[in-house]
């Protein structure tokens, strides 16, 4: 079983990067020890800004194709959405716009524990409410979600775990749901 994660998140101090690394160890200490987990990262997909005239000029770059397979060879996915601005940082909706050129359905109908994470009090809200609203429309089938509030007061960046006990539960539940899903519970 393959679980494919990343951060929606091009900082190389990503806080979502840190907390989808935490969530599939979890992942695989408690509920799936046999699975494969591949972490992604979008620094490895930059491409130019995505544009009708630059996809019919030299087509759709590698970096989406690639991204497209490792979607489509995964079991399940687990991603943790950055927020810019109430919304996708500019790094995934360029490789997410490419990407839906191959195919609108994104997702392909995987299995997805969908996370958001900030520094302040609505723990990247905003984002996490577009991607639960899009994912259907993409193909992506929402087993569970997350919000990190705060995200320094409820993660030891020293052990790479959440401190806060009530998200530490959500977080226990959601990869147990997902674990559920397929069939390992």
């Amino acid at each position: 079983m393959k679980i494919l994660a990343f951060a929606a998140s091009s900082s190389r101090n990503s806080i979502n990067k840190a907390l989808v690394t935490h969530a599939t160890q979890r992942l695989q200490a408690e509920f799936l020890p046999d699975a494969e987990v591949e972490i992604l990262d979008l620094n490895d997909y930059e491409m130019p800004l995505y544009s009708i005239d630059r996809e019919r000029e030299g087509g759709i770059p590698e970096q989406a194709q690639r991204f497209f397979e490792q979607i489509g060879q995964a079991d399940a996915l687990v991603i943790s959405y950055a927020e810019h601005n109430g919304t996708y940082t500019a790094a995934f909706k360029n490789l997410f716009d490419w990407t839906s050129r191959i195919q609108q359905k994104i997702h392909q109908n995987k299995p997805m524990v969908v996370m958001a994470a900030s520094p302040g009090g609505r723990g990247g809200a905003g984002v996490l409410q577009a991607a639960l609203g899009a994912a259907p429309h993409f193909n992506g089938d929402v087993v569970a979600n997350l919000s990190v509030p705060r995200f320094g007061s409820n993660f030891d960046a020293e052990t790479g775990a959440l401190t806060n006990p009530e998200l530490a539960e959500g977080l226990g539940q959601a990869l147990k749901t997902l674990a559920e899903r397929l069939g390992s519970v």
